[in-house]
């Protein structure tokens, strides 16, 4: 049998200061419903009863987990992969403005089927990559021959070996949290840069949604993390959210599923317009976006 996780304390900053508030459904593999819980104090949410590391990965086993598959099945995952092509230039772009260098060490965690890490690699970079998942490792292998490894190598880099560490939606998936983080302070060297990339709950659209919102994407994101629990965690690791980045396709993306998720088709007109009005409440300030790209320094 599964083991579960019941937390009775907030896992980003350890406060019996909470209470459940949404309970969502797991519409990509289980069709399980999952509690979502609220921290009071640094206003991290995080779902309850989620699997253990060591059984969760039965509920990726999806032929339409985008980002393990590479699947272009359907409109949306079409338009997923379409955007992505564009996206990776511009996190490209973004590397080496914020980190001021055009070429460096960096590592990728969770570095899917290796779009990105393959990018940079080729504009120079000296790229190591990191992915749990076994498909996802043999895509990339045969799409971009990139020669990935498992998350257990995390723990054995050396000190200050990277100029730039990214996580790309990935730390909402890590059952490790603080540690992960710890590790991630050791091996940045002293002007380093850490650029961590999750949905935001506080957006429009995660409003608009609500418990259909599809970033939750329970279990698979074990955190749902807002603005101000992100800048509480980096803080208890001696760490500093120096800029907030938006991810503007984000919100029309997450709003495809969303919508399909609540009606249970494709609604193109709503999506684009709700992922619009995410948008336009976002301009000014990117910590309102659906998505947040966090520029993270020591």
């Amino acid at each position: 049998m599964p083991s579960f996780i019941i937390y009775t304390q907030c896992p980003v900053c350890n406060s019996a200061n909470i209470k459940e508030v949404l309970r969502v459904k797991d519409y990509t593999v289980s069709k399980e419903m999952f509690p979502v819980w609220h921290c009071n104090d640094c206003t991290c949410r995080f779902t309850q009863n989620v699997p253990v590391a060591e059984d969760i990965g039965a509920y990726y086993q999806s032929a339409v987990y985008v980002s393990h598959s590479d699947t272009k099945k359907g409109v949306i995952n079409k338009l997923y992969h379409t955007v992505r092509n564009y996206t990776v230039q511009k996190k490209k772009q973004l590397i080496e403005k914020l980190s001021g260098r055009e070429n460096g060490s960096l590592l990728d965690v969770g570095a899917g089927t290796g779009a990105f890490a393959a990018v940079m690699q080729q504009a120079g970079w000296s790229v190591s990559g990191l992915e749990p998942d076994a498909t996802a490792r043999e895509n990339a292998l045969k799409n971009h021959q990139l020669q990935l490894q498992t998350l257990d190598a995390l723990f054995s880099f050396g000190d200050k070996q990277f100029d730039v560490v990214t996580l790309w939606h990935v730390l909402e998936h890590v059952h490790d949290l603080h540690k992960y983080i710890e590790t991630f302070h050791r091996i940045l060297k002293e002007d380093g840069t850490l650029i961590i990339a999750v949905p935001n709950y506080t957006s429009y659209d995660a409003q608009v949604y609500n418990e259909f919102w599809a970033a939750y994407d329970v279990p698979r994101h074990l955190y749902h993390f807002s603005p101000v629990a992100m800048k509480q965690l980096m803080q208890q690791h001696n760490f500093k959210v120096v800029q907030c980045k938006p991810m503007w396709f984000d919100s029309f993306y997450v709003a495809m599923l969303s919508e399909q998720y609540k009606t249970g088709h494709n609604n193109f007109i709503n999506a684009v317009w709700n992922g619009f009005a995410s948008n336009t409440k976002a301009m000014g300030d990117a910590g309102k976006c659906s998505s947040v790209i966090y520029v993270i320094k020591k």
